[in-house]
């Protein structure tokens, strides 16, 4: 059994790109702003279910510092949705250059005591015992994206779908060599941070996915989610491999760094996905004039969903569409492929 398997078999919730319940929206927010989207105004302001006002909560946060889209989108998006409720207080500390850096100003987060505190950490192995600690001291917590390995540190894990990431880029794949006719393709992989375990799980949902198709990867390189990385690498894997049928980035942001990679090497004989959903992927997808013809999602809505469901944890509540008294142990994104096709329907939740 896969660790796929395993975890589809844990009792969990699978949502894609739909709202969570009639207070839970998934909503991307694309500028340095922390302003409501009007989908993010109009859920919190529809009567009834769990958007009436209730109990006031103090929601802490803190997340990296904004050095890609995506984690400026994270902290966008958490502060957007904070500010539609009329009950909920946003307090966000600076998560600092590391994990250590991070442990200390949540220590600080903790004597304050908010009423939850929702958390996206350098790294969830070296956080778990804050989580651990926090819970300790009745401080509930949302584990926000990167994973704590223990359950004991979380009140709600919200994540995207890592290893359904590299399932749909796989499957795009191999439906496209299918259709032109390719049964031994050269495929490559730029993937993120290798040494976290949602890079880890990506790539293993990637191969798993081709292997079982009977295809492999040629050349696999580890960039740094940033677009100098995906360009430094980029070059030297065009350089590695002079032909290419398809290439999977995993992170859209450091796309920009390859596409220029690729643009500068003057290459076009092979076909690009992308991963995450940004807005720029979307619309290069849409206008079919680069390499990069798919985009599989891992979005940072889930931030808005996280301060949604932080807040009906703070007041005791559950989600008005489950039958469940209380918020569910942990929500998984569904990964959705993004094609030329249906590329204006996600612009909306791009970053």
């Amino acid at each position: 059994m896969t660790q796929h398997s395993r975890d589809m078999s844990r009792r969990r919730l699978l949502f894609g790109g739909a709202a969570v319940g009639a207070g839970v929206l998934l909503a991307g927010c694309t500028s340095n702003e922390a302003k409501p989207t009007e989908a993010q105004t109009k859920a919190a302001a529809a009567p009834g279910g769990n958007n009436e006002p209730g109990k006031r909560v103090v929601i802490g946060f803190s997340a990296p510092a904004a050095d890609h889209g995506w984690i400026a989108a994270i902290t966008n998006n958490a502060k957007a949705q904070a500010g539609t409720y009329s009950d909920v207080e946003f307090k966000s500390v600076e998560a600092g250059a590391d994990a250590a850096a991070q442990r200390a100003a949540l220590s600080t987060l903790i004597s304050q005591k908010p009423d939850v505190i929702v958390l996206l950490p350098h790294d969830g192995k070296e956080l778990n015992a804050f989580g651990l600690e926090a819970m300790k001291a009745g401080v509930p917590v949302v584990n926000l994206d990167r994973a704590f390995p223990d359950a004991r540190a979380y009140r709600l894990q919200i994540k995207g779908d890592n290893y359904g990431m590299g399932v749909a880029a796989a499957t795009y794949m191999i439906e496209q060599f299918k259709a032109k006719g390719v049964s031994n393709p050269v495929i490559a992989e730029i993937a993120g941070m290798d040494e976290l375990e949602l890079t880890q799980e990506r790539s293993k949902g990637f191969l798993d996915t081709l292997t079982a198709s009977g295809f492999k990867v040629a050349n696999r390189r580890a960039a740094r989610f940033t677009a100098d990385s995906g360009q430094q690498e980029a070059a030297q894997l065009l350089q590695a491999l002079p032909k290419i049928d398809a290439l999977w980035n995993h992170d859209d942001d450091q796309g920009i760094g390859v596409l220029a990679a690729v643009n500068q090497s003057g290459r076009k004989e092979f076909f690009m996905v992308g991963g995450a959903g940004s807005k720029k992927a979307m619309e290069d997808i849409q206008a079919d004039n680069t390499v990069l013809k798919a985009t599989v999602t891992y979005s940072p809505s889930m931030a808005s969903s996280a301060i949604s469901l932080a807040r009906l944890i703070g007041q005791g509540r559950g989600m008005s569409d489950l039958v469940e008294l209380q918020v569910p142990k942990e929500i998984i994104l569904a990964s959705e492929t993004i094609t030329k096709e249906n590329a204006g329907s996600y612009l909306k939740l791009g970053f």
